[in-house]
C-alpha cells in the first residue's frame, strides 16, 4: 500500500509539472519570442494545448463521477455543452454593431430569421459576471434535476448510463432547432472580443491557456482534497458497496447527487473555457459520441487517480490530432482498438500500467 501511493504522489506531482510548463512556459515563449525563434510557439499551438486543457478539465470532471462514486454517466459531455452555450451567449452579446447586419441588440442568426427581439433568456448574458454564473448554474441544476429523480428512484447500473446518454440526445435534437433561439445547427459563432480584450489577439490566446491550465490544477487540488475528506470515502464505499452503506444509515442518494452535480459544474466551466480557443460552439457538442470519447479518455488513462484523467484526456486528443491529419478516416477505428486493448490488457489504464511497473522494481 505505501508502494502505491508513493508511486501515486510521484505521478501527480509529475503530471502537475508537465501543466505548470504548458500553463507558465509556452505563454512566455509566445509572447516573449519571435516567430524565427526555435523557442517560440504559435498562436496555433496556444490554443490547440489550451483546447486539449480544458478537455483534461473535462476528464477529470468524469473521473470524480465514475471513478469515484461508480456512476458510468455517458451523457457528461451535455454539461459541458451547456457551459459552452453560457460562454457563447455572452461573447455573442459582445459583438454588438459588428455583426453582419449591424443589430446592436439580435446576434446575426436572430435577424436573419427575423426576430424582432431578444429572448427572455438571453436577458444579463450582456454581463461577464452573471454569464459565468449561468457557467455553473445551468449545467449544475440539470444534474441536481436529473440526479434526484434517478437517484430517489435508485437507478443504478446500465439503466442510469442508458437515461444520461438519452438526455444529452434529447439536448442535442432540442438545439438543432433555429426556434429554440441558439443558433440551429450553425450554433454560435463568428465571436470577436471577451471583457474588451480581441479574441484573436496572441496576448489572449496566451491568458485564455494560462487561465485554462490555473483552472485545471486549482481544480485537481479541490477534488483531491474531496475525496480524502469523510465525505469522499463515504463516496468511494458508496461505489464498492452501495447496499452496505445503505445498511449503515447513510443516504446514499445525496452523496451521489452531491457528486453528479458537483462534477457538472466542473464540465460547464470547462465548456466556458473551450468556447473562447475554438470560436464556436454549436449543437454537435451534446454529441453521444462526444460522451463516449471522454469515457474513453478517462478508462485509457486509468480512472480512481485523477490524474489519470488528465494523462488520458490530452494523450488521445494529441493521438487525435495527429491521426485525423494523417489517416481522418482510421482513427475511430483507432480510437476503438484502444479502448479494447485498454478494457481486456489494462483494466487500470495507462497509470495503472505505470504502478505496477514501479511494485516490480521495488519488490
Amino acid at each position: 500500500m505505501e508502494i502505491i501511493k508513493l508511486s501515486k504522489d510521484k505521478t501527480s506531482f509529475v503530471v502537475l509539472g508537465l501543466l505548470a510548463v504548458i500553463t507558465f512556459v509556452i505563454p512566455l515563449c509566445n509572447v516573449f519570442f519571435s516567430a524565427d525563434s526555435v523557442f517560440h510557439f504559435s498562436a496555433y499551438s496556444v490554443s490547440v494545448l489550451g483546447k486539449y486543457l480544458t478537455f483534461a478539465l473535462l476528464g477529470l470532471s468524469l473521473d470524480l463521477v465514475w471513478g469515484y462514486c461508480g456512476i458510468l454517466a455517458l451523457g457528461h459531455g451535455a454539461f459541458f455543452a451547456l457551459g459552452g452555450y453560457a460562454m457563447g451567449m455572452y461573447l455573442m452579446r459582445q459583438i454588438g454593431t459588428r455583426g453582419v447586419y449591424g443589430n446592436a441588440n439580435l446576434p446575426d442568426f436572430m435577424v436573419f430569421l427575423n426576430w424582432k427581439e431578444l429572448p427572455w433568456y438571453w436577458l444579463g448574458f450582456d454581463h461577464f459576471g452573471f454569464a459565468m454564473l449561468m457557467v455553473i448554474v445551468v449545467p449544475g441544476t440539470l444534474a441536481f434535476v436529473f440526479g434526484y429523480l434517478a437517484f430517489r428512484s435508485r437507478v443504478t447500473g446500465v439503466y442510469l448510463s442508458i437515461i444520461t446518454q438519452a438526455l444529452t440526445y434529447a439536448l442535442m435534437l432540442a438545439f438543432f432547432r433555429n426556434e429554440m433561439g441558439f443558433g440551429g445547427n450553425n450554433g454560435l459563432t463568428d465571436f470577436k472580443e471577451i471583457l474588451g480584450f480581441n479574441l484573436q489577439s496572441e496576448n489572449v490566446r496566451s491568458m485564455l491557456l494560462m487561465l485554462s491550465g490555473i483552472t485545471l490544477m486549482g481544480t485537481f487540488f479541490v477534488c483531491r482534497w474531496l475525496v480524502n475528506t469523510k465525505l469522499g470515502r463515504v463516496v468511494t464505499a458508496i461505489r464498492d458497496q452501495e447496499s452496505r452503506v445503505r445498511f449503515l444509515g447513510y443516504r446514499v442518494e445525496m452523496f451521489k447527487l452531491w457528486v453528479f452535480v458537483f462534477a457538472a459544474m466542473i464540465a460547464g466551466i470547462a465548456g466556458a473555457l473551450y468556447v473562447p480557443q475554438v470560436g464556436i460552439i454549436n449543437p454537435s457538442e451534446f454529441s453521444p459520441l462526444n460522451s463516449l470519447e471522454i469515457v474513453v479518455w478517462v478508462a485509457i488513462g486509468g480512472r480512481n487517480t485523477l490524474y489519470g484523467a488528465i494523462i488520458g484526456a490530452v494523450l488521445v486528443n494529441f493521438s487525435k490530432t495527429v491521426l485525423t491529419g494523417l489517416m481522418p478516416e482510421l482513427w475511430l477505428f483507432t480510437l476503438g482498438a484502444a479502448f479494447v486493448v485498454v478494457t481486456v490488457f489494462l483494466p487500470d489504464g495507462l497509470v495503472g500500467l505505470l504502478r505496477h511497473r514501479l511494485e516490480e522494481q521495488q519488490a
